[in-house]
Order: structure tokens, then sequence, then C-alpha cells
């Protein structure tokens, strides 16, 4: 997809989160225009008023980015349903339907992430299609909440928000959440690793997928950490990949600059 000028990314914001700022400016160092747009929720107005306008923005933008935190407390059953549930409203749903077909691209890390799992765009870009045997995000195995620098091993190259990566290569990437935990069957899982659809797996210091706390820390099923849709157009992962900057992290080393989004300003 050709473009002169830059890709403009929309950022929704939704009560609870809490990463736009750094995700914005991620984007804004990639050299895209980012647009925060603040989803208001005080009554049922204001609720309408704002999937309007966020759909119009979505209409426009090349990239939707859901940014990490906490959205509505994680409640109601859990995080990232209230986003979901906006995800799923039929002027929503529309606009991404349009804003893939115009290859732009989606991406959730965190809270983000856990939302693209539930509306059912991740991992197979069926929004609204949900089943009880679908992919889901559940609490920290330790039962609360981690926050830490981790290893990660890029799985696949399979997507444009992954194109300068090499598999095997391993990043040091801060996570910071409560239900951090994937959860998948077998099945579905050998599906996702056929379609090269996992992005990046927890992993040792050798590079090796890992199920050990150590290295697992939410103990997530297979050390998936990331996924993309089919297409690779859809990024959802735990790890906050936009908490970078020079001198940042004291004491941690290894390669803990994940340019993701670099690679999706490239990609226009």
């Amino acid at each position: 997809m050709q473009n002169m000028k830059k890709p403009l990314v929309i950022l929704p914001v939704f009560p609870g989160t809490n990463c736009d700022y750094d995700t914005a400016r991620a984007f804004e160092e990639a050299g895209a225009n980012t647009h925060i747009f603040v989803f208001r929720n005080l009554n049922e107005t204001e609720i309408n008023h704002s999937i309007e306008e966020l759909a119009s923005w979505i209409e426009k933008a090349d990239i939707l980015a859901l940014s990490g935190g906490f959205s509505a407390g994680d409640e109601p059953d859990g995080s990232g349903k209230f986003i979901a549930n906006v995800l799923n409203n039929n002027m929503i749903k529309t606009s991404i339907v349009d804003l893939l077909s115009r290859n732009g691209l989606i991406l959730g890390i965190c809270n983000g992430f856990q939302a693209l799992v539930k509306s059912g765009l991740l991992p197979f870009a069926k929004i609204g299609e949900v089943t009880p045997e679908s992919p889901t995000l559940f609490r920290n195995d330790n039962n609360r909440h981690i926050s830490q620098i981790t290893k990660t091993v890029v799985a696949s190259t399979n997507s444009p928000w992954l194109t300068s990566f090499k598999t095997g290569e391993i990043h040091q990437v801060a996570i910071s959440h409560g239900e951090g935990k994937f959860v998948v069957s077998d099945e579905i899982a050998k599906q996702l690793f056929e379609n090269q659809q996992v992005a990046f797996q927890y992993c040792d210091f050798e590079g090796n997928p890992s199920m050990d706390p150590k290295h697992n820390p939410n103990g997530s099923y297979f050390a998936i950490e990331g996924i993309v849709s089919p297409c690779g157009k859809i990024l959802g992962k735990m790890g906050h990949s936009e908490r970078k900057g020079e001198n940042l992290y004291k004491n941690i080393y290894g390669n803990k600059t994940q340019d993701i989004f670099v690679n999706a300003v490239n990609y226009f």
C-alpha cells in the first residue's frame, strides 16, 4: 500500500486506559501521525456520540491501536470486555472491516490484546464470532499482578508488524498485567503454529520457548505472548513494546527495542 502522507494512527482511550501517551509517542517517533480519542461513557448519549465519532476516525485512519491499561477495572467478567463490546458495535465493526479491506493495520497491547481476543478479531479476524472453544486471556498462574522485564523470542515474521525481525531473535520486553495467561486448545494452537500466527513466545536465555515460571511468568499455554491474524494485519501481544527509550532500564541486558511501530509505518 503506497501512501506519500504519514500514516494516521487512531488511539481510542477507554476508562482505565493508561498507556496511550507511550503508544502515541512510539508511533510518532516511527514517523506516524496520531490522534488520541477519548471514549466518553458518562451516559447513553455520550456513549452513542463516542461510537459515531470513533467509527468516523477509524474510517480516516491507517492504523487502529488499542493501548494497555485496565478498561472498566477489568470488569464485568474479566479484562477487555468493555472494549470488546465497543468493537462489536455494528457501526464500529463496519468501520473495522473497511479498515482491513483498505489494508489498514490493527494493534492491541496488553488490555488491547485482551479486547482483540475477546471481540473475535484474534486469532482469526472474525469479529463477533467467539465460541466456548475460542482462545482467551485468563488470570496469571500466581493470581497476582505481574510487573517485570521478560524475554520473548520471535516465532514468526508473517506480518507487516514483524518484517524487520528474524525468527529466533530475542527481545527484553516489559510486562504489566493481572490477566495475561493465553489459554488455547491443542487443536487451535496447532492451527496457529501451522499458519505462522504465533508472533512471540516467552523464552529462556537461549531463546527456547519455556513454560518455566521464571521465563513464562503468567503461565501462557505454549508460551504464547503474541499472535497475528491469518492475514498478518492484526497483532496482539501482552508485552509493552511501547515502553522503550534510551537509558530507560538499568541493569537489563540484551535487545530492549522491539520496534513493531517502525515496521508498521514502513508498511505504508
